[in-house]
C-alpha cells in the first residue's frame, strides 16, 4: 500500500499516519518528493479498510499496490528516482550517463590507458571487474584486491567514478572503500543473501537482470535491496537467453519502456553482454538511448584481441569515441544530454 500525503502536510500529520500504519503491522518506507511525502507500507497481512487511512489528517490518497514489488513500484516515487554518485553524476536525470572500461582489470598500465581514453571520450564512470564470475573454473577470475586498488587509482586520476562487481556478501567490506557503485551481476540477481546485505550499505547498487529472469523477477530483486533501506538502485538490462543462438544474448530493448512504466528506478543498458559481438554493440547502444535508457554500460579495451576476458565484445577506444559522437546526436532527440 502507498499513502500519498497532501502537499503541505505537517510533520505531525505524517508521523501520526506512520504510527497508525505501524500499529496495523506495516513496515514503513518514507519517500519525500518535491511536493509530496509518500509512505510505502509493506508487510502486513491483515485485512483493512483503506478509508480508515484516507480520513486521517494530511492524507491525500491511499493506493493498494497489487504488484508484489511495493518500493520499486512507480507509485512509490511517481516523479522517478535519481541516483547520485558524486563528481556531479546523476543517473535517472537529464544526463545520459555512460559507464565504460574493460571486462577485467589486468594491469596498472591497461586500466590507466583505458580510463584515460574513455574519460576523454565523455564517459563518467569507469567499469572493470576485480572479481570475475566465469562459466568455466579454468577461465581468468580477476586479480582481486589489487584490481580494486588499480581501479580506484585510475578513476581518481581521470576524474571517473568507479563501478565493479561484487560476487558475495563477504566481499562488501573489502570493496566498499574502493568503489562508488557496487554491481550485482546477472548470475547473482537472485542471490538473496547478497541483496539483503546490499540493502544495508550506503552505496548505490547496479543490479543486472538475470540471464533468464522476467522483468517482475528483476524488480523483486531490487525490492530486496530497497526493503533493507538502500533506495539507490539502478537496474541494468543486459540481454536474456532465448532460443536464438546467433548472439550471446537477446538484448530486450522493450524492457526499457516497460520498466519505466512499472518502476521509478533508473535503467541502464549493457549492449556488450547483450550482444557479445563488437560490431553489434554500437547499433544496440544507439537503440537503447532512443528507447529511453538512462545510461549505458560498455566494455572498452585498448587491445581487445589480447583481452583476458570478453575481448570479442569489447570496443576499441576509437570505436567508443565514434559511438559517443553518435550518441550526442541522438540524445537531444529524446530530451537527454551527453
Amino acid at each position: 500500500m502507498v499513502v500519498v500525503m497532501q502537499e503541505g502536510a505537517t510533520e505531525e500529520e505524517v508521523q501520526y499516519v506512520i504510527n497508525r500504519l505501524m500499529g496495523m503491522g506495516f513496515d514503513i518506507h518514507r519517500s519525500t518528493g518535491a511536493r509530496h511525502t509518500v509512505l510505502g507500507a509493506v508487510g502486513a497481512k491483515v485485512d483493512f479498510d483503506t478509508r480508515d487511512i484516507e480520513l486521517l489528517g494530511g492524507v491525500e490518497e491511499v493506493l493498494r499496490i497489487t504488484a508484489p514489488y511495493k518500493l520499486a513500484s512507480r507509485h512509490f516515487r511517481p516523479e522517478g528516482t535519481i541516483v547520485t554518485l558524486g563528481r556531479g553524476i546523476a543517473i535517472g536525470g537529464e544526463e545520459l550517463v555512460v559507464m565504460a572500461g574493460p571486462c577485467s582489470v589486468e594491469s596498472a598500465e591497461q586500466i590507466d590507458t583505458i580510463a584515460a581514453s574513455v574519460a576523454a571520450s565523455g564517459a563518467r564512470i569507469l567499469r572493470g571487474g576485480a572479481f570475475k564470475p566465469r562459466t568455466s573454473p579454468y577461465s581468468f577470475q580477476g586479480i582481486g584486491q589489487q584490481g580494486l586498488q588499480l581501479l580506484r587509482q585510475a578513476g581518481d586520476k581521470h576524474n571517473l567514478s568507479v563501478v565493479s562487481e561484487v560476487m558475495d556478501h563477504t566481499q562488501i567490506p573489502q570493496m566498499i572503500d574502493y568503489v562508488d557503485m557496487l554491481q550485482v551481476g546477472a548470475r547473482n540477481m537472485q542471490n538473496y543473501n547478497l541483496l539483503k546485505e546490499l540493502g544495508k550499505v550506503a552505496k548505490p547498487v547496479l543490479l543486472k537482470r538475470g540471464i533468464s529472469a522476467t522483468i517482475e523477477e528483476l524488480l523483486l530483486s531490487a525490492e530486496y535491496i530497497m526493503a533493507g533501506g538502500n533506495y539507490n538502485v539502478v537496474l541494468c538490462e543486459r540481454g536474456i537467453r532465448t532460443f536464438d543462438s546467433y548472439l550471446r544474448n537477446t538484448l530486450d530493448i522493450a524492457a526499457i519502456p516497460v520498466i519505466k512504466k512499472l518502476s521509478h528506478l533508473p535503467i541502464v543498458v549493457d549492449p556488450s553482454h547483450g550482444t557479445g559481438l563488437r560490431d553489434k554493440v554500437a547499433p544496440m547502444a544507439r537503440a537503447a538511448v532512443a528507447a529511453g535508457a538512462d545510461g549505458l554500460l560498455i566494455e572498452v579495451h585498448n587491445d581487445p584481441e589480447k583481452a583476458l576476458s570478453d575481448g570479442a565484445q569489447s570496443l576499441f577506444p576509437e570505436q567508443f569515441e565514434k559511438l559517443m559522437k553518435e550518441l550526442r546526436v541522438i540524445a537531444p532527440a529524446v530530451s537527454r544530454r551527453l
